[in-house]
């Protein structure tokens, strides 16, 4: 009967470590390679601050581009705004139902959206040195000194485990 203590707590540890390691602690802005083998996950971990952006040089104009959205209670993303200075392909010069365009004296576009709510996107890091970042409590991260160009990742909001929070690449902080 005492030959079976040891093996019985090891497997009580090793139920419990298995658990505290995969129950999601942590939620966080997610970053997942999608349509590969191997995903790879970069994250930067959420506070109370529900509200980011995402900036990028527009292909054709070379000109910025800023996306802004907010994190909804049940983890899904409001789209806020996209500011502009060109019109043109993916920057619209007028505004749809739910939509409006404001255009200021400098010549800036703020296309705001009343009720645009989506659970995910998937961003395409392209191969070219145009700018794309990732704003968020006033820090700018710039996304492709860490995640793979030529790759497609799917950005959502989600709670981690610990294991997810070990194994990914964490961007709280990285300015480069």
């Amino acid at each position: 009967m005492k030959r079976w203590r040891i093996p019985l707590g090891l497997l009580i540890v090793t139920i419990l470590l298995i658990g505290a390691l995969t129950i999601p602690v942590k939620q966080a802005f997610t970053f997942s390679e999608i349509r590969t083998e191997k995903p790879k996950l970069a994250y930067y971990i959420m506070d109370a601050d529900s509200e980011f952006q995402i900036r990028y040089v527009h292909s054709i104009f070379l000109t910025d581009v800023l996306e802004t959205y907010r994190v909804q209670p049940d983890a899904s993303l409001k789209f806020l705004t996209m500011r502009y200075e060109d019109v043109g392909i993916g920057l619209p010069a007028y505004a749809e139902e739910g939509e409006t365009l404001d255009v200021t004296e400098d010549g800036m576009y703020t296309l705001t959206y009343q009720d645009k709510v989506i659970d995910s996107f998937v961003m395409y890091i392209g191969d070219v040195d145009a700018q794309l970042a990732f704003r968020y409590k006033g820090i700018e991260t710039d996304l492709k000194a860490y995640l793979q160009r030529g790759q497609s990742y799917e950005f959502r909001v989600e709670k981690l485990t610990l294991y997810e929070l070990m194994k990914g690449v964490n961007l709280n902080g990285k300015e480069e």
